[in-house]
């Protein structure tokens, strides 16, 4: 990924800490020289410097990793148009901030049964978490043996948070408020983002 200096996020944690938050991510393969994506909730092992999702056994991705095992999983944040209009400063030219993971590493298939279920209990413990009536996994095992379980172990974790770091503060206070009076949830979240690392 294009990584310009004042954009790139480096904190190990912080980079786990954006995918936990934003699990929902892209799988990217390579077959006979194309790519492949499916699109995914995504479990990070901080720890372990891993990544667990599964997908459908329909879904000829599971494939191509047993001859091609390079990955590349993408997680994508708060994102939205930064109108020009906003700056204090004169002069500048729209554009659009955005925040976004990308891990590269390798991946196999885990088809075992059993750590599939685990895998499954994982996932809706992590979803259903304050939920008022959450759901508890109870069902048939031989549901399992429609989805193939995929382990990437990341070897590199890259952040770029293109959040106006390289306008003024007087620029980023002024888009940062612009966002805030914005109707829509992505901006509000976008303005909180900014805010974030503004303060760091």
């Amino acid at each position: 990924m294009y990584l310009p200096r004042h954009f790139e996020q480096t904190d190990e944690r912080a980079l786990w800490a954006f995918v936990d938050d934003h699990p929902f991510g892209t799988l990217l393969t390579i077959a006979a020289g194309r790519p492949f994506a499916s699109h995914v909730p995504f479990l990070a092992d901080r720890d372990g410097a891993r990544l667990h999702c599964h997908i459908a056994r329909a879904n000829p991705q599971w494939r191509h990793l047993e001859s091609s095992p390079a990955v590349l999983a993408i997680f994508a944040g708060p994102h939205g148009y930064i109108s020009p209009t906003w700056y204090v400063e004169p002069g500048g030219v729209p554009t659009w901030n955005y925040a976004v993971v990308h891990a590269e590493g390798d991946a196999h298939i885990i088809d075992d049964i059993e750590h599939k279920r685990r895998h499954v209990e994982a996932l809706a413990a992590k979803f259903e978490r304050g939920r008022p009536a959450p759901w508890t996994p109870s069902f048939d095992p031989h549901r399992l043996t429609g989805i193939v379980g995929v382990q990437i172990r990341v070897a590199k974790l890259e952040g770029k948070f293109k959040l106006s770091q390289n306008r003024s503060a007087a620029d980023r206070a002024a888009v940062i408020a612009a966002l805030e009076a914005s109707e829509t949830a992505e901006d509000a979240a976008l303005a909180r983002a900014m805010a974030a690392v503004n303060a760091s």
